[in-house]
């Protein structure tokens, strides 16, 4: 992996992430328009820095240092995702947190099973 490759790479996981998480939130129930609109938001602002700064360790540092960035970005991403999501959701039929967790999973596991393909 060349650093010239990150745009290309965070613009697959992005795109991926935006669908994963958009189909596992409508079958879940989450179904109003804005709250759609949120949850591709949160993603726009979020995922980006997921992506890139793990990249940017194994690059630079190594693999365990990407291992362990990757960690702590993971669960910044699920905390700050939940307390957006528990701000400007209207869906409340699941703890936003909860699903921040269900999403991010669901995300990040079917994003290993694609890339392993």
């Amino acid at each position: 992996m060349k650093i010239n490759e990150l745009p290309f790479i965070m613009i697959k996981c992005l795109i991926l992430t935006i669908i994963i998480e958009l189909v596992i939130g409508i079958i879940i129930g989450i179904r109003n328009k804005k709250d759609i609109a949120n949850i591709i938001l949160v993603n726009v602002f979020t995922n980006p820095l997921v992506t890139s700064i793990p990249i940017f360790m194994y690059i630079f540092f190594g693999y365990y240092l990407e291992i362990i960035s990757l960690i702590l970005l993971e669960i910044f991403g699920l905390l700050s995702e939940g307390y957006i999501y528990k701000k400007v959701l209207i869906y409340n039929k699941i703890n936003p947190f909860l699903i921040s967790l269900i999403l991010n999973l669901s995300s990040y596991g079917l994003g290993l099973l694609i890339n392993k393909i």
